[in-house]
């Protein structure tokens, strides 16, 4: 196949036609999946890897994701498609085995996700509703493959009103925490007391999981009127309004949390944070804006993952199964995802979920690096953002893997384990079935698009 034809003007065109995506929407799919993962999720275990330097691995893990979103940019605006990533990895390594591993280890980091999320949501739900965690998260998965099987433009359409509504909770948080904050909270946030650069490198590796949610954009690009025009402001919009708000609350969170505790908040962590400045009520606040903000995450990615593994397999590199239809819908995929999401939430706990899950994406972003600086000629893009994105990928990578193999030997067998099985499936799938890649364009409007009726 030639890689060129990834990209036909004419398909996009058409697709593009639709124009079912805005700026304002796009920036809120952004914003929607990064706050998910980020705050809510994963801040614990950041902050007991980090301790009182959190706000400068959130800072750092924002650095990479802004050079990470400089190769989404522009090759989302070089080929707008409803395959995003999988679109840029088939343009940047042809029709191989190559980019059949990645494109399926990419789906295997978008469930790793999923399982980050519903393991959040369960700690945060446990602290209303006394269940094992475990019962929690997969009633959640669960209810949300329903509710994209049922068809969920009613949930899709609030997803803009909980972005806002877990924003303004999160600034009330900052402001409350920065009102109170007194001599004893500046002391907190001294350099003296951070801890080491390894860990505050380290904490920064676990935090990419939150940023990468910026990828979705390019997901809905082919949905986009002006994809050039909108595309860019949405990623570099949603990213920094994020980073913003990261670093606000992780600042607020040492500043208000006794350093001694501050490694130690546990899975509801920011709930947690929230009680010297808020008290109860502010627990109460930050633990539904959790709720809502991880299911509304687990509703978005699920769907997403599934779009993605849809366009896999319609490229030849996953079973038909992911392009079956059930009861004339595309959704035998969306069942197959939500069983491997299962099996992740089931297997592996919170702290574990989310290192893997950052690495896996890091893999990911660091490969879509390394294949944009091989059609470079094709985006007109500057090379030495790029070489950095793919630099600072690996770096976080190779430093949290070591930590993993530390801390987590399992988490770190398991995700070498994903990465070789990827290579696997993509071989034997084929040679057995001696599919190959088809024209990515072939499932422009065929598979589900992402329009603002599902995000």
């Amino acid at each position: 196949m030639d890689t060129a034809s990834v990209g036909d003007d004419s398909a996009s065109t058409k697709v593009a036609d639709k124009a079912d995506i805005g700026l304002v929407s796009a920036i809120s799919v952004g914003v929607g999946g990064m706050i998910g993962a980020g705050i809510f999720s994963i801040l614990g275990v950041v902050a007991s890897i980090s301790g009182s330097a959190l706000p400068i691995s959130f800072a750092l893990g924002g650095v990479v994701a802004i050079l990470a979103a400089y190769n989404y940019v522009q090759l989302g605006k070089a080929f707008p498609s409803v395959g995003g990533a999988v679109t840029f990895l088939v343009k940047g390594f042809g029709s191989g085995i190559t980019a059949g591993t990645l494109n399926v280890f990419q789906y295997f980091a978008y469930i790793i996700a999923i399982a980050l999320y519903a393991t959040g949501f369960a700690a945060y739900a446990d602290t209303f509703i006394d269940l094992p965690p475990k019962v929690w998260a997969v009633a959640v998965v669960v209810a949300f493959t329903l509710v994209n099987f049922l068809g969920g433009r009613i949930m899709g359409r609030a997803e803009s009103v909980i972005v806002i509504i877990k924003v303004a909770i999160l600034v009330v948080f900052v402001v409350a925490a920065f009102v109170a904050l007194n001599s004893i909270g500046e002391q907190r946030l001294s350099p003296s007391h951070w801890s080491s650069p390894l860990s505050t490198v380290v904490g920064a590796g676990v935090v990419f999981v939150g940023y990468e949610g910026f990828g979705l954009i390019t997901n809905a690009s082919a949905n986009m009127k002006r994809p050039t025009w909108e595309l860019p402001r949405a990623i570099y919009i949603s990213v920094a309004i994020v980073i913003v708000i990261y670093i606000a609350v992780a600042v607020g969170v040492v500043a208000n949390v006794p350093l001694d505790q501050l490694k130690g908040l546990g899975d509801s962590a920011l709930a947690v944070a929230a009680k010297p400045s808020l008290g109860q009520v502010g627990f109460t606040l930050i633990a539904i804006a959790a709720l809502l903000s991880t299911a509304s995450a687990v509703n978005a990615t699920l769907f997403g993952s599934a779009n993605v593994a849809y366009q896999i397999g319609k490229n030849g590199s996953l079973p038909a199964a992911f392009t079956r239809k059930l009861w004339g819908r595309d959704v035998e995929g969306l069942f197959i995802t939500a069983a491997l999401v299962l099996v992740f939430v089931l297997v592996f706990p919170l702290s574990a979920v989310a290192s893997m899950g950052s690495a896996g994406f890091l893999i990911v972003y660091a490969a879509v690096g390394v294949g944009h600086l091989r059609i470079r000629s094709q985006t007109g893009a500057k090379a030495w953002p790029i070489i950095a994105s793919v630099l600072t990928c690996i770096a976080l990578f190779a430093v949290l893997f070591a930590h993993m193999v530390r801390t987590a030997p399992a988490s770190a067998v398991a995700l070498a384990v994903t990465l070789v099985l990827s290579l696997v499936i993509e071989v034997v799938y084929r040679k057995r079935s001696g599919r190959t890649f088809h024209r990515v364009l072939d499932a422009y409007g065929k598979g589900p698009a992402m329009g603002p009726e599902r995000l």
